[in-house]
């Protein structure tokens, strides 16, 4: 994992570096453009050099690395005139709020439904659970929120918005508010998981029924086995497999979806930010933001795993 970060932060850093200019050249054209000042490239070059961009690419890279590793120090946010952890801090602790709450919501629904229907193959139920399958690979995360954000207000007077109820967003931290942010983070999850969920239950489906049709399961049911048992000692627990190691890949798809469904709901996350710095060339802020959601999926990868060795005994970690 650590060698997987070292060159992801070394593709993060080139990233950051692609863009043409830097935020030397964006400073100055806000700060001098319709004063009719003429800026030179000697004003260039002392700009850059009070932002430390004047050094070459690889100094500023293990300048950047080892502050990150040494003191957990992101760099200075330009634009911001403040350091990056101040900048990123909340929003970063709110943004892993939202996924870790997707991620429950997901599998603590998929895993039993999938389950539910692959034992009531082809029944009503099962023909039921499919269309609303279906509804989540067609139907946007977006839409379902701008949809409940329709209907809360106009049939409610309520918004389903925000993390917070307005006395506690800009509070400082208590129990009473924290409260306040698990009960919004219920609708949020709800979205998000919308689609993960349709693709995790078809997944479980399809596992346990392949499970059920397996020699050891017939086995076990000619020893006697009761049926509840029998599914839970064999096909419940492989069917699991695939979603276990799949757990990276849903992280993934959550950020990926997370930011369009922040603006509709006004949720106070890292999308945005990311996208306004990159387009300001605020580098160290779209830096520390790209590594640090690149780390969650790396370690979600490393985490999914452990957890299938875990469960799965023909499996064995090198």
């Amino acid at each position: 994992m650590l060698v997987t970060m070292f060159f992801v932060s070394i593709m993060v850093f080139i990233i950051m570096e692609l863009p043409p200019g830097d935020y030397a050249e964006r400073w100055a054209f806000r700060k001098f453009s319709g004063t009719g000042a003429q800026i030179t490239e000697a004003d260039l070059a002392n700009i850059r050099a009070n932002f430390g961009l004047d050094r070459p690419a690889p100094e500023r890279y293990f300048s950047w690395i080892k502050d990150i590793v040494l003191h957990g120090d992101f760099g200075e946010a330009f634009a911001f005139q403040t350091s990056v952890n101040n900048v990123i801090g909340q929003k970063i602790w709110l943004t892993l709020a939202i996924l870790f709450s997707t991620l429950l919501v997901t599998y603590l629904v998929s895993i039993p439904v999938g389950m539910y229907a692959a034992v009531r193959r082809n029944s009503v139920e099962d023909h039921v659970l499919t269309v609303f399958s279906y509804l989540g690979f067609a139907l946007p995360n977006f839409l379902l929120a701008l949809v409940l954000l329709y209907v809360s207000i106009t049939y409610f007077d309520t918004s389903v918005g925000g993390l917070f109820s307005p006395e506690y967003a800009d509070a400082p931290w208590s129990t009473a508010k924290a409260l306040d942010l698990l009960s919004h983070l219920i609708i949020p999850a709800i979205i998000l998981a919308w689609s993960a969920t349709a693709f995790q239950l078809q997944t479980v489906r399809a596992t346990m029924l392949d499970e059920l049709n397996a020699l050891s399961v017939t086995a076990a049911r000619a020893r006697g086995l009761s049926e509840g048992k029998l599914l839970i000692k064999y096909p419940a627990r492989l069917a699991i497999n695939p979603v276990v190691s799949t757990i990276s890949f849903d992280a993934n798809r959550i950020f990926s979806e997370l930011p369009i469904v922040a603006l509709v709901l006004g949720l106070p996350e890292l999308g945005e930010l990311l996208l306004k710095s990159y387009l300001d060339l605020d580098m160290f802020v779209a830096g520390a933001i790209l590594l640090i959601l690149t780390f969650m999926i790396v370690f979600m990868n490393f985490l999914s795993d452990i957890l299938l060795a875990f469960l799965d005994p023909r499996v064995k970690l090198t």
